[in-house]
């Protein structure tokens, strides 16, 4: 094991999306600031599926977005309905080069450029069974814990932990 790496450790960037939808996350994450909504990126579900992004809100709502960047995007993605099993709202977010008519109307929608974004449709509520509620909150909960922590080695190398 060499002791320098040209490779700089990144433990925030798992590098499988595309710049086009690196901005429409920072638009989302901008838009869900200013709400209050916490929000975790790629996030593994138990369904084995991936949300682009978990939030949640300060009354313990749990919401998915979806991150769709282009037409073909959306027509080859069918997986999105069971995320549904995983939050009380789901939302798709794109760009303004998609048009707004192709996602479904029993889902949120919010557009950005990824500076600004904006709600042009709330999602309707689906809410969760209690017991679902509270496994999906505690795997927030770690994995915002976890990164955090990632995040705090990556940053102060004497902080990590020795074999």
């Amino acid at each position: 094991m060499p002791i320098v790496s040209p490779h700089p450790f990144q433990p925030l960037v798992d590098g499988r999306q595309s710049d086009r939808a690196m901005l429409v996350r920072r638009g989302v994450q901008r838009l869900m600031l200013d709400r209050r909504i916490a929000l975790l990126p790629e996030v593994s579900l138990a369904s084995g599926r991936r949300a682009d992004l978990l939030g949640l809100a300060g009354g313990g709502d749990l919401l998915i977005v979806e991150i769709k960047t282009s037409l073909q995007d959306f027509r080859v993605d069918r997986k999105w309905p069971e995320y549904r099993l995983h939050c009380d709202r789901l939302y798709f977010a794109t760009h303004p080069g998609v048009p707004a008519e192709i996602f479904p109307e029993d889902c949120g929608l919010i557009v950005t450029d990824g500076y600004a974004a904006e709600m042009l449709r709330e999602a309707p509520e689906h809410r969760l069974p209690p017991a679902r509620r509270k496994a999906v909150t505690l795997a927030f909960g770690r994995l915002a814990a976890d990164r955090l922590m990632q995040a705090e080695w990556s940053a102060n190398p004497v902080a990590l932990p020795r074999p």
